[in-house]
């Protein structure tokens, strides 16, 4: 796929593709190198992030093509050369299996290729046994150690993580397959295995002891996506082609850029990786939107969330030390380590001496993905209705601070609603709690990127909510069992406002009260 002379390769996972056909590529092969200096190697990235790629390009190297890598930092490095027998195995086939019967053929697919070249024994009755036969007689035939590389290791568990039963037959077939890397350790060179999730969550690799999680360690943060430095020095044609299409300057197209793609860290000396994915296909497209939740907000995460009740309105900051988002997934008591894990939360701070992680949403991007995912699930409310005239309406009437048109837009849109089937049932459970309609805000203003924590602390106790706006700060307290002017007045008597009257801006107090039968705005008092 090109554009101009630039050909960019979105939807392209095959390194020699990329590298015979002229497309952009950016050079990490010196640490591909490195990490072969290794054995039994594990990361953890998000969908999308070039992992396949990743997988790819090891494909090549260990089988000694040379010629793909003219050019590339590792000709520098690499001086031998060799060649050796490579499994490389992509699990995302076994994704729509439900039953063990079927993840089992599936296997046993993926492994007919090696058995035709290798040819098979007998008693190999199990894709495990199979897999460890193979291994065996490719080691025999070549007199060579083989490589294994393994693609989406947790596809076949990751939609199965509350169907307990039919996640453990799932987890002990893969547990079997994996077991073969163990016992065959010898006759290995080399290993790879990549997914979303960190391996301790699944237990499949307990037997495989010395297996190296490098997902965190600060040499192999910017192994997959592109860093900073890469994106000024491979980009910038790409960068000014955009900004001519926008009529803008180089210099504002590269931080709009920043603000929807960058912002990932993937250790605590990370540096800023932005989306490989998205980038490109902006720049292939010639448009900024929001490709990475083209296929939509994964249904594993959105059960996860259920299951936890996750409290969606804290993930613009959240404090957490390195266990709680590696957790197994039998012991977890959230869904924080797959937020984290699947890219929709990201490291933005590291306290060094307490040992603690700050992790918020990493781009605008993601923001308006996840919130699109999310509003059908908090709220019952199709997020397209967000998205239509209200939205202009409510920015437009917010930025000139006129207050009391922006709430009469509001109640107006939220008692005209369509709520997804089967949400007004809920209603009756959540209607009497203010958190509800926390949320219900909560959800508007970052659906236009507007951030407005909620819950903020201060001296006087917690400010239910506040919308920064470039000249003004609004100040709201919502109340349920209670009216608009008591709401106002407890702003006032707790001094919510006061922390926010040296930043420069505007002040407006708001109170909300709010009508449970019709389930919006009852009434409102502005100071």
């Amino acid at each position: 796929m090109e554009t101009g002379t630039r050909k960019y390769p979105v939807g392209i996972q095959t390194f020699s593709v990329i590298r015979k056909g002229g497309y952009l590529y950016i050079d990490k092969t010196d640490l591909v190198w490195e990490m072969t200096r290794m054995k039994f190697v594990f990361l953890s990235r998000p969908r999308r992030f070039g992992k396949s790629l990743l997988t790819s390009t090891l494909d090549a190297y260990f089988k000694g093509d040379k010629a793909l890598f003219e050019g590339l930092k590792i000709m520098a490095l690499e001086k031998d050369w060799e060649s050796y027998p490579v499994f490389h195995l992509d699990l995302s086939s076994t994704k729509a299996e439900t039953t063990v019967e079927g993840l089992r053929t599936v296997l046993f697919r993926l492994l007919e290729g090696y058995k035709q070249k290798y040819g098979e024994g007998a008693y190999e009755t199990s894709p495990g046994g199979l897999f460890s036969g193979l291994i065996h007689r490719a080691f025999e035939q070549t007199g060579r150690q083989v490589v294994v590389i393994i693609d989406e290791y947790d596809a076949p568990l990751l939609d199965k993580l509350h169907q307990e039963e039919l996640l453990g037959d799932f987890r002990n077939v893969m547990q079997e397959f994996f077991v073969q890397l163990k016992s065959n350790e010898s006759m290995i060179r080399f290993c790879f295995i990549t997914g979303i999730t960190k391996f301790s969550q699944l237990s499949i690799f307990s037997t495989i002891n010395n297996l190296t999680n490098i997902s965190m360690q600060k040499e192999y943060s910017a192994l997959c996506g592109i860093t900073e430095e890469e994106f000024t020095r491979d980009m910038d044609p790409d960068i000014e082609m955009l900004s001519q299409r926008y009529e803008c300057t180089k210099e504002e197209m590269h931080e709009r850029l920043k603000q929807q793609y960058d912002g990932y860290h993937f250790s605590e000396e990370s540096p800023e990786v932005y989306n490989p994915f998205s980038l490109l296909k902006c720049f292939l497209q010639k448009k900024i939107a929001n490709y990475w939740f083209e296929s939509g907000t994964p249904s594993y995460l959105i059960r996860q969330m259920q299951h936890f009740r996750t409290d969606i309105t804290s993930m613009d900051r959240i404090e957490a030390d390195a266990m709680s988002f590696d957790r197994p997934t039998e012991a977890m008591e959230d869904a924080l380590p797959l937020l984290y894990q699947s890219g929709y939360l990201t490291i933005k701070d590291y306290d060094s001496l307490l040992d603690f992680y700050t992790l918020a949403i990493p781009n605008k991007e993601v923001r308006v993905g996840l919130l699109e995912g999310l509003i059908p699930t908090y709220i019952g409310m199709e997020s397209g209705n967000v998205k239509l005239g209200f939205a202009a309406k409510f920015w437009k009437v917010l930025r000139t601070g006129d207050i009391h048109t922006a709430m009469q837009e509001m109640k107006a849109f939220l008692a005209s609603v369509p709520y997804v089937e089967g949400f007004r049932k809920k209603l009756s459970e959540v209607k009497n709690y203010e958190g509800f309609y926390e949320y219900t805000f909560w959800l508007i203003f970052n659906m236009l990127n507007v951030y407005a924590p909620t819950q903020v602390k201060c001296a006087g106790g917690r400010i239910d909510f506040v919308v920064n706006m470039p000249d003004t700060t609004y100040v709201f307290e919502l109340k349920v069992h209670g009216s608009a002017k008591a709401a106002l007045e407890q702003i006032n008597s707790q001094g919510y406002a006061l922390p926010f009257q040296t930043e420069g801006r505007s002040v407006v107090k708001v109170g909300v009260s709010f009508d449970r039968d019709t389930m919006t705005v009852g009434d409102w008092v502005v100071e």
